[in-house]
This record gives structure tokens, C-alpha cells and sequence, in this order.
């Protein structure tokens, strides 16, 4: 049985959430601890934090930003 099939549904929706999150913002270019961290915060718009990276935003500056 798969680890997420063992999980309430609504925790594993979660967790391929924040997965899904954090592939975006590493392929938007921030560095780990940051995609990291703003990929388990479901609060901030995670289309808005890439744009800060892609315009040129150094990832540190755009997590506070983006907080």
C-alpha cells in the first residue's frame, strides 16, 4: 500500500499540494530553503512568488517579499 493511500485523504491532498509548490518555485529558480518554505506556506500566492524570481528577484528578497 502506497504511504499516501494510508493517509486521510485530505492530508495527502496536502501534501501533493505543497510538492507540486515546491517543484514550481525550484524551476522559478529559488534556492532550496526558500522554495521550501514558501511551498509549505499555502497562504501566499505561489504565481505572484515565481514572478519575483523570473523578473530577476534574488530568491531571499522575494520570500520576504512574498510573506
Amino acid at each position: 500500500m502506497a504511504a499516501a493511500s494510508r493517509e486521510h485523504p485530505e492530508r495527502a491532498e496536502l501534501t501533493r499540494v505543497q510538492r507540486w509548490r515546491f517543484e514550481e518555485l525550484m524551476r522559478a529558480g529559488y534556492a532550496l530553503p526558500d522554495a521550501i518554505e514558501l511551498a509549505l506556506r499555502t497562504d501566499v500566492d505561489l504565481h505572484w512568488a515565481t514572478s519575483l524570481v523570473e523578473r530577476g528577484c534574488p530568491s531571499e528578497t522575494a520570500v520576504r517579499i512574498a510573506t
